[in-house]
């Protein structure tokens, strides 16, 4: 019995016609499998599944996820995230989970924090703190990630101690938030990576319509919750919020971090773009 699965024009250039053709007549593609997606089991001969292949530098990993979830697609990343991919796909099929446990997975009460990253679009390295957590609006959760800084971030060829953080953001897209309880506009060229399951980084666009870059990067990658991820694949967008330092700061709780958006949105000083989700 064939595979029931999905291989996307970009899938196929990157793998070939004949890796194509070998993957359709069964040949190398797994019976069972735990959706790159949900993380769920999922089976090639029981439900329609897409392939998903992660491509780095030198390297690529093919992966399958349930066709529900998300489409068949290429998944652009760095070199250090494949190798993380691929330790997570052994850790599965050694018959391991590469997921936290329940009790390490942030919860609903308490958002996830990855205090480190660099903002490339800054002329020196400045570390943004990055929240994960969901946001209440028009009565349906939205997963959200809100960005901080921990310094001010002058403007690229700027000697001077100004904080350029939201002026140079607006110029990328990103509008001003007057109320939070608004969805952001989208925003061009930019998205959010989720591979493996876990939030990788923010891609914005790159110089002349090539690849996208990482904007944010997280130096491991960040576990999100169920719900964040569920919600995240229901919409297939992120809003994203920025917002200079000091304005939010770390919230133990999903409400607090609410309330502090809206001070930052009411004191002026918040801005947000609605992103699409990239991989899985």
């Amino acid at each position: 019995m064939s595979p029931m699965l999905d291989v996307s024009d970009d899938v196929r250039a990157e793998i070939g016609d004949e890796e194509a053709a070998r993957l359709l007549a069964g040949d190398g593609a797994p019976g069972s499998y735990d959706c790159t997606s949900c993380r769920a089991p999922g089976n090639t001969e029981q439900e329609r599944t897409s392939t998903v292949l992660f491509v780095g530098e030198e390297t690529a990993v093919l992966a399958f996820a349930h066709a529900s979830c998300i489409p068949s697609q290429v998944v652009p990343v760095s070199e250090e995230q494949l190798k993380d991919a691929v330790h997570t796909i052994t850790a599965d099929r050694a018959g391991t989970s590469g997921e936290p446990s329940a009790a390490d997975a942030p919860g609903v009460s308490g958002p996830a924090a990855e205090p480190v990253g660099d903002a490339g679009s800054a002329p020196r390295q400045a570390v943004l703190g990055v929240t994960c957590g969901q946001v209440l609006i028009d009565d349906q959760l939205h997963p959200a990630l809100v960005v901080e800084p921990t310094a001010p971030i002058a403007r690229p060829g700027s000697d001077g101690p100004g904080d350029d953080f939201l002026p140079l953001l607006i110029e990328q897209g990103f509008m001003p938030v007057n109320d939070v309880a608004r969805a952001p506009h989208p925003v061009t060229g930019w998205s959010v990576l989720l591979a493996m399951g876990r939030l990788h980084a923010i891609l914005q666009p790159g110089i002349a319509g090539g690849q996208p870059t990482s904007w944010w990067q997280a130096h491991q990658p960040l576990p999100v919750t169920d719900d964040w991820r569920t919600a995240a694949t229901r919409t297939h967008t992120v809003f994203v919020y920025a917002a200079p330092v000091g304005a939010i700061g770390q919230q133990p709780r999903e409400d607090l971090l609410r309330e502090a958006l809206e001070k930052a949105a009411a004191s002026g000083v918040l801005v947000a773009a609605a992103m699409p989700l990239a991989g899985t």
